[in-house]
């Protein structure tokens, strides 16, 4: 099975990235064909400072590698190299319908939240069925959150197939793991724009910081507690096995649990999951043409499965180049 998913560069990676798509992409690689891009055309939606684009974008990269995705089995790529995606995203324009995109659900909540509404903005469920459609995949890995760009990126697909009289795009299903729900410090979903979010990489004393101020009730020591409503236990129960797990829901309930250690354990099972990767992490990122040749090499890649699609969707169109 081939298997399709990107992530954009628009800031520094947290636990929420990595369990809630991350470790599954990780995962996928041992058992099906795997394409997985740095979204850096859809960041510049947000971000319009080219080294912070150029520096978030090998960010990205860098932190894949370190958690174990491995290049020689998943291609590793940047958006922008494989150039046909957005010649693709002009050709299904053509077809769809403006009600379509007026009913994303993403749109109308970035525009809630004051994003400046641009066209690239309104645009971007196109793109996106771009990136997936390009590679006829047959799954692409998504949140629950994300399932309707899905959908939007099939009917793209009948809508041009139904066009043209053709089968050339493949439509792609959605995969639907088991990704947790992961809250951040203040029990809202972690997320960079809420300013709740643990960074994988960052400096282990500012991790420590970050976990010790994880949001918890007034609860007395000894008194029980329902693990459950807690967020420290939430975040704990991520990190630790399901033994462990157990055992810590067991003395919530019996009493007798201080939060302080729960979020010291957080700190251990963290720097056991992580520090190993950190270190693996600077040393890729002291030798930049090592990654460079891991980007260009799945851009390579992903490329060729590109340009025969669009051989394809070009003849499909009557766009044949003749010579």
């Amino acid at each position: 099975m081939r298997v399709l998913s990107g992530i954009q560069p628009s800031g520094k990676l947290h636990l929420g990235n990595y369990f809630g798509a991350m470790k599954q992409h990780i995962a996928l690689q041992e058992e099906h064909e795997c394409f997985f891009f740095v979204a850096n055309f859809h960041a510049l939606t947000t971000i319009q400072n080219p080294a912070e684009l150029q520096a978030l974008t090998l960010d990205v990269a860098l932190d894949y590698v370190a958690l174990g995705l491995d290049p020689n089995k998943a291609a590793l790529f940047r958006q922008s190299d494989v150039p046909e995606v957005t010649e693709l995203t002009w050709i299904l324009a053509t077809v769809t319908g403006k009600g379509l995109m007026e009913r994303a659900h993403s749109y109308k909540d970035k525009i809630t939240k004051g994003v400046q509404p641009s066209m690239g903005l309104f645009n971007y469920p196109i793109l996106m069925a771009s990136d997936i459609l390009i590679y006829r995949p047959n799954a692409v890995p998504v949140g629950k959150d994300q399932v309707q760009h899905i959908e939007m990126t099939q009917d793209m697909a009948g809508h041009f197939n139904n066009t043209y009289k053709c089968d050339v795009l493949v439509r792609p299903e959605p995969l639907l793991g088991e990704a947790p729900f992961v809250p951040g410090i203040d029990g809202q979903k972690m997320s960079k724009s809420y300013g709740n979010h643990i960074e994988l990489f960052d400096d282990p004393k500012i991790v420590k910081k970050r976990i010790m101020s994880i949001k918890t009730d007034s609860t007395p020591v000894e008194a029980p507690k329902n693990p459950d409503n807690c967020n420290a236990f939430a975040i704990l129960k991520l990190l630790a096995d399901e033994a462990e797990a157990a055992d810590w829901a067991k003395r919530y309930r019996a009493g007798g649990v201080g939060y302080g250690d729960v979020k010291k354990r957080i700190v251990e099972l963290f720097e056991q999951e992580f520090g190993p990767a950190r270190e693996r992490r600077a040393e890729l990122a002291a030798r930049p043409q090592e990654m460079e040749d891991i980007l260009v090499a799945g851009a390579q890649r992903a490329r060729k499965e590109a340009q025969e699609t669009m051989k394809l969707v070009r003849e499909a169109c009557g766009l044949v180049c003749v010579g």
